[in-house]
């Protein structure tokens, strides 16, 4: 497969070895074979139309070289790559330009692949998966299922941002403060009907078993903290001339005898009942206000505090004192209960809102010397009747207790961790697998018999002012539910995705039987196991496709199960994964829950999808900055491949730095990796076929040779093995230099040094292998073992000193006597200079360093 060129010509030796790695399947992973396995994931990319930027591929380099290694180490190697095609960008592209997503999709991942291609990574192209593909979210859907028949998926109404001018539902990246990024149009908060997954039913699950996992401890840290469990406890204060409570829930219930004023959201469901007549005015217009801001903004640290008096006082659950009621947007109702008592003299913002609106402020901790307020360490109680003079731990649990007793609250664990929002208001995304059917036709369905065996153990409910609807799933046989065409993807107007519009395909008669419907507008079918439904017009949110697809690639196409089972067995899940850091939180969190659900299904082997994950850093523009098309700093690949080659790009990405760490691009610092390659080159290739330095013999290795390729095989394999790509290509560096300098060289030597080369630099490597006379392909070749004996020393270098000052220096063996160094130090003229005529007195010999003589 060599190239006839004794040129180092990159642009006809890339495409050759991308074809003859193509042509062959190279890269292709078996499911059957005794081989230890080892698969390596990278987090799967957003086909944009913009392709990719140099950035891109640097996780992608750093796992194709640990794939290429795995192989050449002997092991069956799964990597493989898909798209992670759904997503907001495809359809607001669609809205401006009327080509359907599914086209763009199509022509972006083949942009994608091809400048993936070019760079020569090691994929199995016969395991590719794409989000948006039926084939694929059939079993998305599937996996909703069982998710839904678990009793984890309810439907509830949640706040949206929501644009009258526009008629459509905005994504938080489409609000730009307050005001719709497309127009500038005033946007407010707005409940709709949602799909929620009760992923807090794992929250314990998710915090323990960060412990069984290799992650880095900072991502560890982020998902506790996300999760963010806490100890206290739930306190139910009365409201005066009601016979509602009010619930809070506090981890520091040893303050609550420092509680001067009581705090709810401005969604909170009795905030209506809560405002007294001369105050609706004000709480009206707060709510308003409220409902134009982030959840972000509302809980800025820095911004001032806000509030509307509610006119209501709640009854401490101790004192009975009469506490005041007020409504600020601090206070938001997704976390915890949507209310809190509020303690000034121990909490920050308190302390600030208190200020603000001059409420009281007492003191119930007093720690140390410091009586500086608010103080929000620990120390003894005071100002808190009985409890006075209670250490703050001891007054926790008294204090718990007595809530217990006069059954006003009781201990209590809880999460910061909040349900799963899992609808979109949008077209391109995963349908959901249900249908909605109205009371009556549910009830009459029920009651003949047509749905029997469809009615899940917990039905979904969703009740509004007019109606109750029930949401029944479709039956596995009928999936995959796709898409049907639309002729506008503007929104509805409504507030539904554009699918509201879809008249035919969302007003149906359906068997719950074969899966099978009819439009609605047609006469219903014969047969007794039709009912009246409507389709959901949400879509999964683009999270859905990416929970799950590192399960697929194990059995891409099997058309009866999502993985087979015993390919999970053989693969299990990734050794390795790969992404950015961005993905540290929500992602991982999501994947972890959609896999615990299927473990406890029993349908997957592990209790966690990724045994090991790294997180790649970013690479910024030569300007410091995020590479970013606003910025005009983006480097495209393809200049890159263009002008130097696919084997540099892939080098200088990890020649920059440490994989983890963030650095700029430099387009001078490119040259001389560039030169290293050509280098290389110069080395084993003449005009004639090889270098005259390389011999066939191994006896033109001399111990130096010997030692240098054995240093350079354990720096790389090490290096490799522990992800310090940018240390092994040093290494390699300084053996090129030692291979350029020696006037004679095995072939055997030269192999050994390529192979290292081959997973960093594949195409040269290829090329040069070829040349040398080697077998097949490079990828099969094998990895070098480190010959320990070449590394040993038999000479060690020995300074001479005369008095303490040195005076010149030999090499000796290694096993060379004091008497013999002696000698040898004599005999040097310079030490001969400092001692004749003079009697040695004393010899002084570190063995294999110095020997000192003093001599007078």
């Amino acid at each position: 497969m060599a190239t006839k060129s004794s040129d180092y010509n990159f642009s006809e030796i890339e495409p050759s070895w991308q074809k003859y790695w193509d042509e062959r399947k190279t890269f292709a992973a078996s499911d059957e074979t005794d081989k230890e396995k080892y698969y390596v994931l990278d987090m799967f990319p957003y086909p944009s139309g913009a392709g990719l930027h140099v950035g891109h591929p640097e996780g992608y380099t750093g796992s194709d070289i640990l794939a290429r290694y795995q192989r050449a180490k002997g092991k069956n190697v799964l990597h493989p790559i898909g798209w992670d095609a759904f997503g907001l960008p495809t359809e607001q592209y669609a809205i401006q330009t009327g080509q359907p997503p599914q086209e763009t999709s199509v022509k972006n991942i083949a942009n994608f692949r091809e400048q993936l291609q070019r760079i020569g990574f090691y994929y199995d192209y016969d395991r590719e998966v794409n989000t948006t593909d039926p084939n694929y979210y059939r079993w998305t859907q599937w996996i909703f299922l069982q998710l839904f028949k678990r009793g984890l998926a309810y439907v509830d109404e949640r706040p949206v941002w929501w644009c009258e001018a526009l008629g459509t539902v905005l994504a938080n990246e489409e609000v730009i403060d307050g005001k719709s990024e497309r127009g500038s149009h005033p946007v407010v908060r707005k409940n709709l009907r949602q799909w929620v997954l009760k992923i807090t039913a794992y929250a314990e699950r998710l915090l323990e078993d960060l412990d069984t996992v290799d992650w880095p401890s900072s991502t560890k840290k982020m998902q506790t903290e996300w999760i963010g469990k806490s100890t206290g406890a739930t306190a139910r204060f009365g409201i005066v001339d009601s016979d509602k409570t009010l619930e809070i829930y506090t981890t520091r219930p040893d303050t609550l005898m420092g509680v001067t004023y009581m705090v709810v959201s401005p969604e909170h469901p009795l905030i209506d009942e809560l405002t007294t007549t001369s105050n609706a005015e004000a709480v009206q217009t707060y709510k308003l206000a409220a409902a134009n801001k982030s959840d972000l903004e509302r809980t800025d640290l820095a911004k001032d505090k806000t509030g509307v008096f509610t006119g209501s006082y709640a009854i401490h659950p101790i004192t009975g004192k009469q506490i005041p009621i007020w409504v600020a947007d601090y206070v938001l109702i997704s976390y915890g209960t949507g209310a809190i008592m509020a303690v000034p003299a121990h909490d920050t913002r308190d302390f600030e809102f208190a200020q603000q609106f001059n409420l009281p402020i007492v003191p119930v901790i007093k720690g140390g010397d410091d009586d500086e307020l608010p103080y929000i360490g620990d120390g003894v109680l005071i100002n808190s009747g009985e409890y006075d003079g209670l250490p703050w731990q001891e007054a926790k649990e008294k204090i718990t207790e007595s809530l217990a007793a006069k059954g006003q609250g009781e201990a209590s664990t809880q999460y910061k961790l909040r349900d799963w929002l899992f609808s979109r208001q949008r077209y391109w995304g995963e349908p959901f697998p249900v249908a909605w059917v109205s009371k009556s036709d549910y009830d009459s369905a029920v009651a003949s018999g047509v749905l029997e065996g469809w009615i899940p153990e917990q039905p979904v409910v969703f009740e509004t002012e007019s109606s109750t609807l029930y949401a029944l799933p479709v039956p596995e046989k009928a999936l995959p539910l796709t898409l049907p065409h639309v002729e506008s993807y503007e929104p509805s107007g409504s507030g539904e995705s554009p699918l509201a519009k879809a008249t035919d395909w969302l007003e149906i008669w359906y068997n719950y039987e074969t899966g099978e419907y009819v439009p609605a507008s047609q006469d219903k079918p014969a047969g007794d196991r039709w009912v009246r439904a409507t389709r959901e017009t949400n879509t999964m949110p683009q999270w859905a496709g990416s929970c799950w697809y590192y399960l697929r690639y194990i059995d891409p196409k099997n058309s009866d199960t999502f993985a087979d089972r015993s390919k999970q067995d053989y693969w299990q899940v990734p050794d390795l994964y790969i992404g950015g850091a961005e993905h540290a939180v929500l992602h991982l969190l999501y994947a972890r829950f959609w896999h615990k659900v299927l473990f406890d299904e029993g349908v997957v082997p592990t209790k966690e999808p990724f045994t090991k994950l790294f997180h790649q850093g970013i690479i910024l523009g030569e300007d410091g900055q995020k590479m970013s098309k606003s910025r005009g700093n983006v480097i495209n690949p393809n200049v890159i491949i263009d002008e130097y080659g696919a084997d540099t790009l892939r080098l200088y990405l990890m020649f920059l730095g440490p994989l983890e760490a963030m650095k700029p691009w430099s387009s001078k610092g490119i040259e001389g990796v560039h030169r290293f390659l050509k280098k290389v080159w110069r080395c084993v290739v003449a005009e004639d076929g090889l270098s005259p330095k390389i011999k066939d013999s191994s006896d033109a290795d001399d111990k130096e040779t010997l030692k240098a390729i054995n240093e350079c095989i354990k720096k790389v394999t090490d290096d490799v093995e522990n992800l310090r790509f940018n240390t092994a290509i040093s290494a390699m560096m300084i053996f090129a230099n030692h291979l350029q300098s020696t006037d004679s060289v095995s072939k055997d030597t030269v192999k050994k040094f390529i192979q290292l080369l081959a997973p960093f630099a594949p195409h040269i490597g290829e090329e040069l292998w070829s040349r040398l006379g080697g077998e097949a392909s490079i990828t099969t070749a094998g990895w070098p073992a480190v010959d320990e004996s070449a590394l040993v020393v038999d000479e060690v270098n020995v300074v001479f000193q005369v008095m303490g000052k040195v005076r010149g220096q030999a090499t000796v063996s290694k096993s060379a006597t004091q008497d013999e160094v002696l000698a040898i130090a004599k005999a040097d003229p310079k030490v001969a200079a400092h001692i004749d005529g003079k009697t040695i007195r004393k010899v002084i010999y570190v063995p294999g360093k110095i020997l000192n003589i003093v001599a007078n």
